[in-house]
């Protein structure tokens, strides 16, 4: 991948870059098409990342559809596909970790203890063995696209992240590799998800400021969907994740909840203005 990746920017190509960790829905389809008209080369690749699951979770059951992801890179002419293994990145003798502190203490971090130490390492590896001009994240995933920025930034890697919205359902539902394990009550129960984020958004515009309201709205809304619970809700600041308790220029609307024994992410970012 590396002599791939270096070859192409001796000759002056701008690589983009899609890191994914396979199971390729039409939200990644939408990063490669991002890539391709922004870069004159794309590689995609396919890590089911050890490090970003902890002990209980679900890295064994996480789905793996390698020859789907074949098909859908081809149809949207990705130029490389690279596939490491696990003990090629993270060798017996390998003993490094990169972490990003602040930000990743809330939210995922709490929620998930060491998920992101795993995440910022891996990218840290990617983005030195691939050195696109660009790398491309999803907004679904909003912590974890502020902490890689954060990321690059103070590493100085020389990667641009491009952050691209959500994908999502006719009925709102964010696209996500973990939708297939929802039953059809549970994929019903989850566009609650984008219901209580829509009625946040509504509040904000229609002149509330108070954190306090427009979060006790959001979660009534959930509490009244019998199969949803909540793990975390909140309005912070869309930069720095602080939590705030008055609504001020942008805020971003972020939450994690329970589908049945389905965990599921969203946000939306919502303006005074």
């Amino acid at each position: 991948m590396t002599a791939w990746s270096r070859k192409l920017q001796r000759e002056g190509v701008r690589i983009g870059f899609v890191p994914t960790m396979g199971a390729l829905h039409d939200g990644h389809r939408s990063l490669i098409r991002a890539a391709r008209l922004s870069c004159d080369a794309v590689a995609v690749s396919v890590f089911v990342n050890p490090l970003q699951f902890g002990p209980l979770e679900d890295f064994d059951r996480y789905p793996r559809t390698l020859p789907k992801d074949r098909r859908l890179c081809e149809q949207e002419g990705a130029d490389a596909l690279f596939i490491p293994r696990a003990r090629d990145l993270y060798p017996p003798e390998f003993e490094t970790a990169v972490s990003v502190q602040r930000l990743t203490r809330r939210f995922e971090g709490l929620s998930r203890p060491g998920h992101f130490g795993g995440v910022t390492t891996v990218v840290t590896k990617l983005l030195n063995i691939v050195r696109p001009e660009q790398a491309f994240f999803g907004q679904k995933d909003y912590q974890q696209a502020v902490v890689v920025e954060r990321l690059v930034t103070d590493l100085n890697l020389e990667t641009e992240i491009v952050i691209r919205p959500t994908v999502r359902e006719s009925d709102g539902l964010a696209l996500s590799s973990r939708n297939r394990f929802l039953s059809p009550e549970e994929r019903e129960a989850a566009t609650v998800l984008y219901r209580a984020l829509s009625a946040g958004r509504a509040l904000i515009r229609e002149g509330e400021r108070s954190v306090k309201k427009i979060e006790a709205a959001m979660t009534k809304l959930i509490w009244a969907e019998p199969l949803a619970r909540v793990d975390y809700l909140s309005v912070a600041h869309p930069a720095t994740l602080d939590e705030v308790r008055t609504v001020r220029g942008r805020v971003v609307l972020l939450l994690a909840v329970w589908i049945g024994e389905t965990r599921l992410l969203d946000n939306m970012v919502v303006s005074t203005r």
